[in-house]
């Protein structure tokens, strides 16, 4: 290449075979960009071509939903239609006053078993777990040593008896001399009081005799109380300390007791039943307070109110007979004090509170609600005492009071209304007699005109 060219050779950068040109790496480099930047425009003209079509089917559902709302119209339309309620009637019913506190299931005998003499414990009588009579023998404490010293006691008790019976002939023998004047008065008092001193002699030997024969028995260990035995504490062939060693534990089941708390307020309550001589029921729960495991009838109450809880403790027998209530179990404890007789009951899920304190909506009529406070008493959990405010046969708003307010407008539900809490409703037709029934999906009510979504589903429905 000469000197004219207009390349020169070192500013020139040579080219290697495979390798792209710059503006080729460039375009590469950004195409992925460029595809993000179309994807984008794409998605913002498909959101702008979905809001113009809810625009369009909004105006052209308008005119068909005012004329149906009553002139309001517009995608609010729905709002004005009733509400869907659930109604229950107050009743009249018997209402049991019922007192819950929290016990423990408490044998009424818990018995250590130990030996009262020392020894080696040569036999176990007993399977752990296995059920108990009084008198029934558990172990066996080896019995040689006191059959021996009981051997020795006897020895000197006969000797003592001999030397005994001697001293009484001579006795008898110094009272004639002394009769017949031929010995003293004092050899007659010496002896008199040799004889005293041997029956004492005797009898303390006699109690020594006793003593070993009551530790033979001992040494057979018997269980003091019907119940069930626990597990062995020590095994055959271990030395037994008296008093000291534990051998097993014996725990009466049948009656048990639960012993229960309840709170000072509730303890003249329950006073005056008991002073007047009721006997109350006491039923004992699970843990989940949703089973009722035995029913036993109160005991007594406790003489005193703790005063760092300020409740009182309460104990009540269960018979126990199929063993449901276990030593130290924790149950829920309820305690029928008094039954409402013919009171008016209503649900507890119509009952609100508020600014008027306690109320409930009622039906004025068959389509439309009042706000009415009432006044309540004893509650079992699903019905409740109406004390004033409500009668037999008025009928109470149970479903569907979340939306409603004073003279709402409302259409009753039966069968399959949707729990409160839970979003769903069910489907309500006429029945040719003024009322709706349930017989559909609950699925089905998310399309009734009355609610937002399903007012704009009928207007899409209606403008297609």
């Amino acid at each position: 290449m000469n000197e004219s060219s207009p390349i020169r050779i070192d500013t020139a950068r040579a080219y290697q075979p495979g390798e792209a040109p710059a503006r080729e790496v460039r375009t590469r480099r950004f195409r992925p960009i460029r595809w993000l930047v179309i994807l984008m425009l794409l998605a913002g003209a498909g959101a702008i071509g979905h809001r113009w079509y809810e625009a369009r089917t909004d105006k052209g559902a308008e005119p068909a939903t005012a004329h149906k709302g009553g002139g309001r119209g517009g995608r609010h339309g729905g709002a004005d239609m009733p509400q869907a309620v659930g109604v229950a009637a107050v009743t009249t019913g018997d209402m049991p006053v019922v007192l819950q506190g929290l016990g423990t299931v408490t044998p009424l005998a818990t018995v250590t078993v130990k030996s009262q003499i020392s020894g080696y414990l040569t036999q176990v009588k007993f399977r752990e777990g296995q059920t108990v009579k009084a008198g029934d023998e558990l172990a066996q404490i080896d019995s040689r040593p006191y059959e021996a010293l009981l051997a020795q006691y006897q020895g000197q008790l006969a000797r003592d008896q001999a030397l005994l019976q001697n001293s009484k002939l001579d006795l008898q023998r110094y009272q004639t001399l002394n009769r017949q004047d031929s010995i003293s008065k004092q050899n007659v008092d010496t002896q008199g009081a040799l004889v005293k001193q041997n029956e004492g002699t005797v009898a303390a030997d006699q109690a020594l005799v006793d003593q070993q024969k009551l530790n033979i028995a001992y040494t057979h260990i018997t269980s003091p109380v019907d119940g069930r035995v626990g597990l062995r504490q020590v095994d055959q062939g271990n030395y037994i300390s008296a008093a000291s060693t534990a051998i097993v534990v014996v725990t009466q089941l049948h009656p048990i007791s639960v012993i229960f708390t309840l709170p000072e307020d509730d303890v003249a309550r329950v006073m005056r039943q008991v002073r007047a001589g009721a006997k109350l029921t006491v039923r004992a729960y699970d843990r989940g307070d949703a089973h009722e495991i035995a029913a036993g009838r109160l005991d007594t109450v406790d003489n005193q109110i703790d005063t760092t809880t300020g409740t009182v403790k309460l104990r009540a027998l269960f018979d126990n007979g199929d063993e449901e209530l276990f030593p130290n179990q924790f149950v829920n404890a309820k305690l029928t004090v008094d039954t409402v007789r013919g009171a008016a009951l209503v649900p507890n899920a119509s009952l609100l509170q508020g600014t008027p304190g306690t109320y409930v909506y009622l039906m004025d009529g068959d389509n439309k609600v009042t706000v009415r406070p009432i006044k309540t008493g004893e509650t079992d959990g699903t019905n409740t005492v109406v004390v004033s405010g409500l009668k037999p046969g008025d009928r109470v708003v149970t479903d569907g009071t979340d939306r409603l307010k004073d003279g709402a407008p409302v259409r009753i539900t039966e069968g399959a209304q949707a729990a409160a809490g839970d979003g769903k409703a069910a489907e309500s037709k006429p029945d040719g007699k003024g009322e709706v029934k349930s017989g559909a999906p609950t699925d089905a009510a998310a399309d009734a005109p009355g609610t937002a979504e399903g007012g704009r589903r009928h207007r899409r429905r209606q403008a297609q």
